[in-house]
């Protein structure tokens, strides 16, 4: 099966535009982590962390009635959904528009008749059997764009695919909501990201300051002894408001490291998480702070290489078992401590892949992938959404969306965070509507 209309960038022979669409990408990383980008980030326990900005959204959370807590994980380079979540209702076109690459059914659990999870991600078997993992079909956006860098950007700001945001979904509004935020922050930090940086997902228009820090023992001795920066004798000037600036972000970053690593000391692990998988260290120290008491409401934690182009049998197997077991150990150490019940978990990618393998055997940049969603407050297993028609594509080839990804950010914010509805309609930027099947307690 061929399709036409191939955007530019989008295969692995349009290999000069790919290559200088990675190349942006990495040095804008690695802009973002330079200076006063982040509230700082520091390293603990060997994983590199960003405390982040406040904003009316972390606001509300740290006020909130209850303590639920939501888990990001971002799934770097475009996951194929269809080898994640098999379509058994139309097997037989999905084998044969994916010769080498399509799942067998002798190495696959069925989550239902209709669809079907590889062997692979057997370490999730046990929670969609005890209701506690959700599929949602077809999610994506309108007029999908197929550049790594500027999907992200809209998925992680939520944006219309027309429209260059800066800011992100967690982090917008922040200095004109709370402008004595760098003065009075809150005690406990909003917001924590694991690993390498996560997009606009927390950035505000000002104030998403990062203050790199590579040695923690330094910065905790920093907080313990109280030597933080004087914000008030200084020179009325522009080199005055920018010395304030810098040394009340400076301040945060120690007041938190003190918060963060008491936390840390407080918590453990009760249960043996891979060793080889550094998604499973992320969320490893994703549970150690919950169980050590540190009250941050959101964590973004990654796991990169779904950018699967050529031989992609060697490398997708690997990253969602690796996905599967990280989530399972999760959930199982959480529970340990009787706190699984306050976790939700949810996974996102900029894009899903093509439905026929290409000539590397890979599969090429698509549009609607399934999202997973994790933990014991679905209320059940089971699946929302439009199954994808895989016989029917858009005019590029790729599967249709059916559900716009910022419905399930506005449900799980209002339905899972308790927010008020007007509260995350001002977040979102416009009101979307509301996933109703998804089961949230």
């Amino acid at each position: 099966m061929s399709h036409h209309k191939i955007r530019k960038g989008s295969r692995k022979q349009d290999g000069k535009a790919h290559e200088k669409e990675h190349s942006s990408y990495s040095r804008r990383t690695f802009l973002q982590q330079l200076g006063m980008f982040g509230m700082g980030s520091f390293v603990l326990g060997q994983m590199p962390m960003s405390p982040l900005s406040a904003s009316p959204l972390t606001f509300a959370l740290d006020n909130a009635f209850d303590e639920r807590i939501l888990v990001l994980i971002q799934m770097k380079g475009g996951n194929d959904g269809l080898n994640t979540i098999v379509p058994l209702y139309d097997y037989g076109f999905y084998r044969n528009n994916r010769p080498t690459l399509a799942v067998q059914t002798s190495n696959m659990y069925k989550l239902s008749d209709q669809h079907g999870m590889p062997n692979f991600m057997s370490a999730l078997e046990p929670m969609w059997e005890s209701g506690q993992m959700k599929v949602v079909h077809s999610v994506g956006y309108a007029d999908q764009n197929l550049s790594h860098f500027r999907s992200t950007d809209i998925w992680t700001s939520a944006s219309d695919s027309n429209v260059v945001d800066s800011t992100g979904w967690l982090g917008r509004w922040m200095e004109s909501e709370y402008p004595d935020f760098l003065t009075a922050p809150p005690v406990k930090p909003p917001a924590l990201q694991i690993g390498p940086s996560g997009g606009l997902t927390f950035e505000s228009n000002t104030l998403n300051m990062s203050v790199a820090v590579s040695n923690p023992t330094e910065l905790y001795e920093i907080a313990r002894n109280g030597a933080l920066y004087d914000t008030t004798n200084l020179p009325e000037s522009c080199y005055g408001d920018e010395l304030k600036f810098m040394r009340a972000v400076a301040n945060n970053t120690f007041s938190y490291a003190g918060v963060i690593k008491e936390a840390y000391d407080n918590g453990r692990n009760n249960f043996e998480y891979s060793s080889r998988s550094y998604l499973a260290e992320q969320l490893a120290l994703v549970s150690r702070l919950i169980q050590g008491g540190l009250g941050t409401r959101l964590y973004l934690v990654s796991i990169d290489g779904f950018d699967t182009h050529a031989d992609q049998a060697a490398n997708h197997p690997r990253l969602m078992e690796e996905l599967a077991g990280a989530v399972s150990a999760f959930y199982t150490d959480l529970k340990s401590a009787d706190m699984d019940r306050r976790v939700m978990t949810m996974t996102f990618s900029e894009f899903g892949r093509r439905i026929e393998e290409n000539g590397s055997r890979g599969t090429d940049h698509g549009s609607a992938a399934p999202l997973l969603l994790f933990g014991p407050g679905l209320q059940g297993n089971g699946f929302s959404g439009v199954r994808p028609d895989l016989r029917n594509p858009d005019i590029f080839g790729n599967l249709d969306f059916h559900t716009d990804f910022r419905q399930i950010y506005s449900t799980v914010l209002e339905s899972w965070l308790c927010l008020d509805p007007g509260l995350v309609d001002g977040v979102m930027g416009q009101r979307f509507e509301r996933v109703t099947d998804l089961g949230l307690e």
